[in-house]
Formats: C-alpha cells, sequence, structure tokens
C-alpha cells in the first residue's frame, strides 16, 4: 500500500497540475478577443489560404481588408465575399512597397476604422533545384516574406499600442522551421520572418498585442498551380502538386483557416498545422542534424537540374498527364473554389 509520504506527493503533484490548468485556462479565457465589426487586413486575401481566411473572419462579423497584386481576382474575391453579405474592401497593393502599404492602410483606417487584425498571408514560391535558383529569387521571397510584413506590422501597431490591443498572425510555414530542398529561397525567407515575428512578440505583449506565428504543412488551398516552377518544371510541378493534393499529408484550407483564426482569438504564440507538420518539427527539434541528412537522402530523389533552367514559368503551365488525373482531384477543386483560376 501507498505509504502517508508518498501519498501526499502525489496529491501535492496533482494539486500543482490542476492550478496549471486553471491558470492556462484563465489566460486563454483573458485573452479572448471578438473579431465582430473589428477591421482585419489579410494580404495575399484574393485567393487560396487569404481568401478561406477572408470568408471565416467575415463569419465572425468583422470587416474585411483585402490586398494582392492581380486586380482580376481582387474583383472576384471582393464579389464574392460582399454577395455574402460582408464589409469589404479591396486594394491592388505590392507589400514590398512600403510606400503602397502606407497609403493602403490609410485609407483602410480612413473608411473602415484602423487595423484591428493584421494577417500577412502575401507569398511566393520558387521551386526548384539550387543551381537553377538565381539572387532575384531570394530577393523576391524576402521582399514579400519579411519586408511585407515588416511594413505591414509597422503601420499598424501605433495604433493597436494606443488602443492597447491587437492581434498580429504572420503566416511562416513548417520550412521556417525545416528548410526543404528545392525550395531555399522560400525557406530561407520564412525563416527570417519566424525569428521577426517571435521577437515582435516578446516586445509587444507587455501592450495588449498578441502577435502568432503560424506554420503550416501542405495544405489543399489549389495554390501549387500559381507557384513558380524552373529546371525540370513538369517533373517540379508534378511531385508538388501531388504532394499537395494527398488528403493523408496535406490540411484542408478550410481546417487549417478555422486554426489559424483560433489562434488569433486567443493569442496564442504558435500554431504548427497539419500532424506531419507538427512530428517534423518536432523530430527537427530534437535531432536537427540527423532530420537534415534525412533531407539529403530525398534530395536524391528530386529532379536534377535541366529543363527550362533559370527560366520560370507557372504550375498551370506545366500539367502533366499525372496533375490531370484524379491523384490530383482534390487541388483541382479547391483551385476552382478558392480563386486560383
Amino acid at each position: 500500500m501507498m505509504n502517508t509520504k508518498t501519498k501526499n506527493k502525489w496529491l501535492l503533484a496533482g494539486a500543482g497540475l490542476g492550478g496549471l490548468f486553471l491558470f492556462r485556462s484563465f489566460k486563454r479565457n483573458k485573452r479572448e478577443f471578438s473579431f465582430k465589426d473589428r477591421t482585419v487586413l489579410i494580404t495575399g486575401g484574393s485567393r487560396g489560404l487569404g481568401l478561406v481566411l477572408a470568408r471565416t473572419f467575415a463569419e465572425q462579423g468583422a470587416k474585411i481588408a483585402i490586398c494582392s497584386r492581380t486586380q482580376d481576382q481582387l474583383d472576384t474575391a471582393r464579389a464574392e465575399l460582399e454577395a455574402g453579405g460582408a464589409t469589404v474592401l479591396a486594394f491592388n497593393c505590392d507589400v514590398a512597397d512600403q510606400e503602397q502599404v502606407k497609403t493602403m492602410i490609410a485609407e483602410i483606417k480612413e473608411r473602415l476604422g484602423p487595423v484591428e487584425v493584421l494577417i500577412n498571408n502575401a507569398g511566393v514560391i520558387s521551386a526548384g533545384p539550387l543551381e537553377e535558383m538565381d539572387v532575384p529569387d531570394f530577393e523576391e521571397a524576402m521582399n514579400i516574406h519579411y519586408w511585407g510584413a515588416l511594413y505591414t506590422m509597422l503601420e499598424v501597431i501605433p495604433d493597436m499600442k494606443a488602443r492597447g490591443e491587437g492581434r498580429i498572425v504572420n503566416i511562416a510555414s513548417i520550412g521556417g522551421k525545416i528548410s526543404v530542398p528545392h525550395l531555399v529561397p522560400y525557406s530561407g525567407s520564412k525563416f527570417a520572418l519566424v525569428g521577426m515575428s517571435e521577437g515582435f512578440r516578446a516586445e509587444l505583449c507587455k501592450y495588449g498585442l498578441y502577435v502568432t506565428t503560424i506554420n503550416p504543412g501542405l495544405m489543399r488551398t489549389g495554390s501549387a498551380r500559381n507557384a513558380f516552377v524552373k529546371g525540370q518544371h513538369e517533373k517540379e510541378y508534378t511531385a508538388f502538386a501531388l504532394l499537395d493534393a494527398n488528403p493523408l499529408i496535406s490540411l484542408a484550407a478550410e481546417d487549417a483557416a478555422r486554426k489559424i483564426v483560433d489562434a488569433a482569438r486567443y493569442g496564442k504564440a504558435e500554431e504548427t498545422l497539419g500532424l506531419n507538420a507538427k512530428l517534423m518539427s518536432a523530430l527537427h527539434g530534437l535531432f536537427p542534424g540527423t532530420v537534415t541528412d534525412l533531407l539529403c537522402v530525398i534530395n536524391q530523389f528530386l529532379p536534377e537540374p535541366g529543363g527550362i533552367g533559370k527560366e520560370r514559368v507557372r504550375g498551370y503551365e506545366s500539367e502533366t498527364p499525372l496533375t490531370q488525373s484524379i491523384l490530383n482531384a482534390p487541388n483541382r477543386k479547391a483551385a476552382a473554389k478558392n480563386n486560383e483560376y
């Protein structure tokens, strides 16, 4: 039988654990943030995950601002959101241009009120072997993922600090935790975004501003067809699209959006999306060298340089019988639904 001393230890441990859960529950409830009538800016909000997020925030009663560099997709997204009853502003804005960002956020403030929730979602992907990547590929990724996120944050933070509350969500990637072969410009820039996002959170919490870093794994948003591919572009796109389309290893866009909105609501520090991404992130945290060596092996099976070389084309310009088969049907369905055509 358990002696009194041991029993007391277990009771104390149980009480401590219960207290921890109560504290976490209290902290979670204290941070809860309603999105009703809030002004939410989503960069890259005209298609893919950005558009799904816009729909989800609109369902919460938020006022929506979206931006993109593609006017026809913006027009389609705005029309859809307005048809659903949302209040929407749409801006043709390149977030890599600080002056364009300043102008956009000033207009949002004038027409909808100050941005209370910022979702930095704008992104670009160039897939291909390192030999086919140029400096402009790295510059473009940094300009959009890092500098674009910085410009928007710098514009909205003063008003958030003055109100003593706000939410900023930076959509990074599992590629910002583990550098992925054939996506080096993308991964490098996402690593930079993760570092900046975590640093901003540490310094802004005391003002009631919560910065959340989101690290999604593969998602079925339909965005693969708009990614850039280089080298043996048809092989690159086929591998990329079929991995995205596989429901066993990728997450539905709507599920991802709900998790992101929930993370913003409660001011979470970080959320990694997808079981595979969580497992890989945990494994990399414990054995970074081993994971990197494993990626060295995986790289042996990826397409070699060649094909169109350093030229780049979109995924939809690289279709193959496999990407047009039933294997890629989930991606095609998501692309149609999420304005990727």
